[in-house]
């Protein structure tokens, strides 16, 4: 009699068995929020997800005020959240000042005497 393996029984050699191992911690890290791996499709909880994205667009406002870096009006409308309508903008502790036509500057507040002025944005009703 010849000896069978079984049907789901699969032979792996040492590299194919570290690059699972490789892959499994791979996805684990994206799952947690910790590593940015798109191409890994993982089912990711919103609540981890919103505390990535909210982490990564806090980063990038900091970047954007530290390095005085132009920004376009996408770029302020999702860093500020709301899309600026005047000149200047006031949002959050933020300023986003029009330098030309699609080009912007943001900085930190002045002073935070904020009341009753308009902000600048445009309201949806």
């Amino acid at each position: 009699m010849s000896e069978q393996t079984p049907v789901n029984a699969v032979e792996l050699n040492a590299d194919q068995a570290l690059g699972m191992v490789s892959f499994g911690l791979m996805q684990r890290l994206a799952k947690d929020g910790q590593v940015e791996l798109p191409w890994l499709e993982t089912a990711v909880d919103s609540e981890v997800e919103r505390a990535r994205q909210l982490r990564q667009r806090l980063e990038l406002t900091a970047l954007a005020i530290n390095t005085g870096a132009p920004l376009t009006t996408a770029e302020v409308t999702l860093l500020l959240g709301a899309r600026p309508g005047s000149e200047q903008v006031e949002r959050g502790g933020l300023v986003a000042r029009r330098v030309s036509r699609n080009v912007w500057r943001l900085s930190k507040l002045e002073g935070s005497d904020r009341s009753d002025r308009y902000d600048g944005f445009r309201r949806r009703l």
